[in-house]
């Protein structure tokens, strides 16, 4: 049921075609609009980290440790250890008490290719701290120590921080914990299979927690998007999709590697994800710009920046234009 989703071209003959699905649903968690199969099994990446640092701020991190937004921030990051970023994170170790060696995540250089070159010319070396998911595992990291956890194997399935994490998947989803398939991700930590249905209908919950009836995860929702949007460029970075949309008050938004991506919109209480079946993170501009438009959102100037950012055009490596994206799915709409 996979529908192409974004063609390239190339002197005007068609050189990739990217496939995938697209789901979105109401603040029922009714499927209101899709392309191909919106119930498609994928994996959440770090579509999740949203979710995930529910645990951690819900369980009183940011009274007990005096976190500020961008610090709440980063913990639902893919960031790309710019150089306000490792700030940041070097913050929130000092103020927890955490060394860098008790993260798990591999040691990394920055995905940032100006930071990664300052590291190398100034001879330095690769670092935990610019793993991408080091906030992540720094929120994890703190609130095991506040609660008396164990550090070790705080990332394993069994520790009770994870199973704190996947209850609170099942709440958000809306999946019974036990029907949930892991998987581990890149940085070591358990990762969920779930239909793009009840992601979008997770992140539904997440623009709109009055859907969240237990008053302690809303409120734990209210300041992670909070600081999501009042701090977007901690969540990603320069050039980065989720720092540009986050911008929009309106909407909460996280992607995950491998082409999985999710967002919402408060306004209008709906929640959407989709996946590039490739895997490719290129096309996610071009597909959220398309759905925006076919959904008649209200916001044209953030439209008109992501078609500045994420430009149709294709150049080469010395800026020429040789080619153009086009978006070619038709959401299909429930009832029309």
């Amino acid at each position: 049921m996979e529908s192409v989703l974004v063609k390239e071209y190339r002197a005007d003959i068609m050189e990739c075609a990217h496939h995938g699905h697209i789901c979105i649903v109401n603040d029922q968690g009714e499927i209101t609009a899709s392309v191909g199969d919106p119930d498609f099994v994928t994996f959440t990446r770090s579509a999740a980290k949203p979710l995930q640092a529910i645990v951690a701020i819900r369980g009183g991190i940011v009274s007990h440790y005096g976190l500020s937004d961008k610090e709440i921030a980063i913990m639902t990051a893919s960031h790309q250890a710019q150089t306000d970023h490792v700030e940041v994170l070097e913050s929130i170790m000092r103020k927890t008490g955490l060394s860098e060696k008790e993260l798990i995540c591999a040691p990394s250089y920055p995905l940032n290719e100006q930071s990664k070159e300052d590291v190398l010319r100034h001879d330095g070396s690769k670092r935990r701290l610019y793993h991408n998911c080091s906030g992540k595992h720094l929120g994890v990291l703190a609130y095991c120590k506040m609660k008396g956890y164990p550090l070790d194997g705080y990332a394993e399935p069994d520790h009770p921080v994870q199973k704190e994490i996947i209850e609170t998947m099942s709440l958000m989803c809306g999946i019974d914990a036990e029907h949930i398939d892991l998987g581990t991700d890149g940085c070591g930590f358990p990762v969920f299979a779930l239909p793009l249905s009840a992601m979008a209908a997770a992140y539904v919950k997440l623009a709109c927690p009055d859907l969240i009836m237990d008053e302690v995860t809303r409120e734990a929702v209210q300041i992670i998007t909070q600081a999501m949007n009042r701090y977007p460029e901690m969540v990603g970075g320069s050039g980065r999709i989720d720092s540009l949309v986050l911008q929009d008050s309106n909407i909460v938004a996280k992607g995950g590697f491998k082409g999985v991506y999710c967002f919402a919109l408060k306004n209008e209480r709906l929640g959407i994800a989709f996946k590039v079946l490739d895997g490719s993170e290129e096309e996610w501009g071009w597909i959220v710009q398309t759905i925006l438009e076919q959904t008649g959102y209200s916001n044209p100037s953030l439209i008109r920046q992501m078609k500045e950012s994420f430009t149709h055009d294709i150049f080469n490596d010395e800026g020429k234009k040789v080619g153009y994206a086009d978006s070619v799915f038709q959401l299909q709409f429930v009832g029309r």
